[in-house]
């Protein structure tokens, strides 16, 4: 069933902060492992579990969609969304075998130093999935979610996000989506928030992010890889 065509529909810009970000620090990442040296286990750590962060906000990021905008769109948008929706599937299984194994190599790399080079390949190699994916998410599914789903439904998108992160890290995810985010689409998404969170979040935000990108990227300002 198609929503109602009186309510609002998708307001998708939010997504397109959070894929800046993904590009952003997974193309950062495989360096950033190969800058540490062998048996440097303290810097491993702190690389490490920048990495694990990651993984785990793109997994939320997929499992939402697989979750809350793939059967809306397969259920409303018709031919359009036949033609498309699976190979958006095929695409988050082919992120999921990277994702698993580069994951399954980060463990051992924190608490050893050791197998950076095969860590950071297996990096890489999600990469270049992980892009082909946003690009094509953002050419083809965006305009369909804007067109079939409606801004509550896409709000709750969103909201899935937030619940499957943990709390301590929610500033710093949303600092690192607004680093390169457009300031009117970061007050769209605090928007319906209340005033204190729109206050707050956003200075906190950038602060967290701030003294993340310094302790792992080593300047509050690592490059801006965008799109």
């Amino acid at each position: 069933m198609a929503p109602l065509v009186d309510e609002p529909m998708a307001d998708t810009r939010d997504m397109f902060l959070a894929h800046t970000a993904l590009r952003r620090e997974f193309r950062l990442l495989p360096e950033l492992i190969r800058g540490v040296a062998p048996g440097d286990t303290r810097r491993a750590e702190v690389v490490g579990a920048h990495a694990a962060m990651l993984c785990r906000v793109l997994h939320n990021h997929h499992e939402g969609e697989d979750l809350l905008l793939w059967p809306k769109l397969v259920e409303r948008a018709g031919a359009e969304a036949a033609a498309i929706v699976p190979r958006m599937e095929q695409h988050h299984h082919a992120i999921d075998e990277a994702h698993t194994e580069a994951t399954g190599l980060l463990g051992a790399w924190r608490s050893t130093g050791q197998g950076g080079e095969e860590l950071a390949e297996a990096f890489e190699r999600l990469l270049t999935v992980l892009l082909e994916h946003m690009a094509a998410e953002e050419r083809e599914i965006l305009p369909l979610a804007e067109a079939h789903v409606t801004a509550a439904e896409w709000h709750r998108l969103g909201e899935h996000g937030m619940e499957a992160t943990p709390k301590q890290d929610l500033p710093l995810v949303f600092g690192m989506a607004m680093y390169e985010g457009d300031p009117e689409v970061v007050k769209a998404v605090l928007a319906t928030a209340p005033l204190p969170v729109r206050l707050i979040v956003p200075v906190l935000g950038r602060r967290r992010y701030a003294s993340h990108a310094r302790q792992v990227h080593g300047t509050t300002t690592p490059p801006r890889v965008g799109r």
